[in-house]
């Protein structure tokens, strides 16, 4: 048998990218799915203050944002989550778990995004375009969207975070054009300031409850900044430029959440964009600006949908893959197409996963299930940046003070917890996600024993 010495070394990834690229990557993958198609479910939860869970749930996403800097400051390698939990707790199975659940965020937010996709934007353009008399199911489109995403990640895709800056730019464009249509409409004295502060809880519910509910779903949008972790390895100098970047970052996209949920509450009562539900922002367009043509921002949103969805099937696919590789699930979903050098068996089970969900659920339980899953993640990160404290390392980096993760995992702990409100579909799919991991981690376990494995190879 061949030493391991003898084995060819890697080459490092190209350190191509400078605070300017990382700050439009960390806005971008903010961006997205969440405040396009979620803004009438979280009205429906909270009334008129909208904005206020958009902000709440910044909070404590910032507040997980210093733990990650400080994680990935000390080690400024990809994995993120799985790398954090393998070394702070040295459990296989938990980091398995940790693995697997950023693997099922990635699944149900593109199936969200491709509900957005079929049943919103999509019908949209084609009103617009055929009026009445053209119809197609929107849960067809759905499931032929992510057939088509497959096939897309089947044929391989060459990611770059120029392009990146592109669609960032398309999906802003569309969020600036609430902002505005909201800033006309405040000038020529129209919308209803007081609404801003109106909390309708549910019948027998507090209104802290109807708050932290809206916030355990508004959550969902401001997801995304954790995956730029596991571009570490490709940025110049990612301890000095991780942390000005991803907490600029945030807070550019707080403010744009922020200004498209006062614009919406302002225009239209809370009971209308609940009744919308992923038609809200269309909504406000129509009665904010009648003149605008509704297509253009049915495109942008069709882009914004689109840019989620693949970055998050794309995500999923390479951690099944990973997992495959480091045998921790069955070797199989490791298998790569001769020819198109793809992982196509995880593709295959991570579209199947998601078709299934796209035929079974709806936008706003799959936005919830994608916040449980990953604020679960984000209390064990919470949690691990503090363990991780009695590991030095032999150069300087970002620390967090010592409140910052307890307050963190604190929140995510309650806004993943029953007491949040958190409706219980949520549970119910992500039981169902974390049991089919269970199943593969138990089938691997009889046919290949115990297996340890590298967390950082899982993000490679």
């Amino acid at each position: 048998m061949a030493e391991a010495t003898s084995a060819p070394e890697q080459p490092e990834l190209k350190r191509a990218i400078g605070p300017k690229l990382l700050l439009f990557f960390v806005v971008g993958d903010i961006l997205g799915t969440g405040i396009y198609a979620l803004t009438g479910n979280v009205a429906g939860k909270i009334g008129g203050a909208l904005w206020l869970p958009f902000l709440v749930a910044f909070v404590v996403a910032f507040l997980t944002a210093f733990s990650y800097l400080e994680l990935v400051g000390k080690y400024p390698r990809a994995a993120g989550a799985a790398l954090y939990t393998n070394r702070a707790f040295k459990i296989q199975f938990l980091t398995f778990m940790v693995a697997f659940a950023v693997m099922s965020s990635g699944i149900t937010s593109a199936s969200s995004a491709a509900l957005a996709f079929g049943r919103t934007y999509l019908q949209s353009v084609i009103k617009e375009f055929f009026s009445d008399t053209f119809t197609v199911s929107a849960t067809l489109v759905a499931i032929l969207f992510i057939i088509g995403l497959g096939l897309i990640n089947f044929r391989g895709v060459s990611e770059s975070v120029k392009a990146n800056v592109v669609l960032t730019c398309i999906e802003l464009s569309g969020l600036v054009i609430i902002i505005a249509i909201g800033i006309y409409a405040v000038m020529a004295g129209d919308g209803d300031p007081g609404r801003l502060t109106q909390v309708d809880p549910a019948p027998g519910q507090s209104a802290l409850v109807a708050i932290t509910s809206a916030t355990a779903l508004a959550f969902f949008a401001m997801v995304g900044f954790e995956d730029s972790v596991n571009m570490a390895e490709e940025c110049r100098d990612p301890v000095r430029i991780f942390p000005r970047a991803m907490l600029w970052g945030m807070v550019i996209a707080a403010v744009i959440y922020v200004l498209v949920a006062i614009t919406s509450s302002l225009l239209i009562p809370a009971d209308e964009l609940s009744e919308a539900g992923s038609s809200a922002l269309l909504k406000v367009v129509t009665v904010g600006a009648p003149g605008f043509p509704l297509w253009v921002f049915s495109l942008i949103g069709l882009f914004a949908v689109i840019n989620s969805a693949m970055i998050n099937m794309l995500m999923a696919s390479r951690l099944i893959y990973g997992m495959a590789n480091e045998r921790i699930i069955p070797k199989v979903f490791g298998t790569v197409h001769p020819f198109r050098r793809t992982p196509w068996i995880s593709i295959i089970f991570t579209s199947g996963v998601a078709i299934i969900l796209v035929s079974t659920t709806d936008i706003a339980k799959l936005g919830g299930t994608t916040a449980l899953l990953l604020l679960v993640v984000f209390t064990i990160v919470n949690i691990a940046v503090l363990v991780l404290r009695k590991e030095k390392v032999d150069h300087k980096h970002f620390r967090a003070p010592t409140w910052v993760p307890v307050l963190g995992a604190i929140t995510c702990a309650y806004l993943a917890s029953p007491l949040s409100g958190r409706a219980s579909a949520d549970y119910e799919i992500a039981l169902y996600l974390l049991a089919a991991g269970v199943v593969l981690w138990l089938i691997n376990r009889l046919v290949h024993g115990k297996v340890t494995f590298d967390a950082e190879k899982l993000a490679k």
